[in-house]
C-alpha cells in the first residue's frame, strides 16, 4: 500500500506537471521572441550605422561647399553655372 498514490496526490502531481510545462513553454516562447528582437535590432543598428556614415560624408561635402561659397568669385561663378545668372551683356547658352 505504501507505493500507491491516492486520487488527490495524483491530481496534485498532474496539476503541478501541467503548471511546470506551462511555465517552461512561456520561458521558451519569451526566449525565442527576445532572440528575434535582438536580431532585428542588430539589423537596424547596421542600417543606421551605414546611414550615419552617409550623412557624415554629406556633411563634409556641404561644409566644403560652404567654405568655397565664402569666396565671392566662386559664388558668382557657381550662381552663373547652376542658376544660369549672367553678367551684363553676357549671353547664356545651355548645352545638355
Amino acid at each position: 500500500m505504501a507505493g500507491r498514490l491516492t486520487a488527490k496526490e495524483r491530481r496534485r502531481i498532474v496539476l503541478t506537471s501541467i503548471f511546470c510545462f506551462f511555465i517552461i513553454g512561456l520561458s521558451v516562447i519569451s526566449s525565442v521572441n527576445n532572440i528575434m528582437q535582438i536580431g532585428e535590432k542588430k539589423q537596424e543598428k547596421k542600417e543606421l550605422t551605414q546611414r550615419l556614415e552617409e550623412l557624415e560624408e554629406e556633411e563634409i561635402t556641404l561644409t566644403d561647399d560652404v567654405e568655397k561659397l565664402k569666396n565671392p568669385e566662386y559664388a558668382a561663378r557657381y550662381a552663373r553655372e547652376k542658376y544660369l545668372y549672367s553678367k551684363n551683356g553676357e549671353k547664356i547658352l545651355k548645352i545638355d
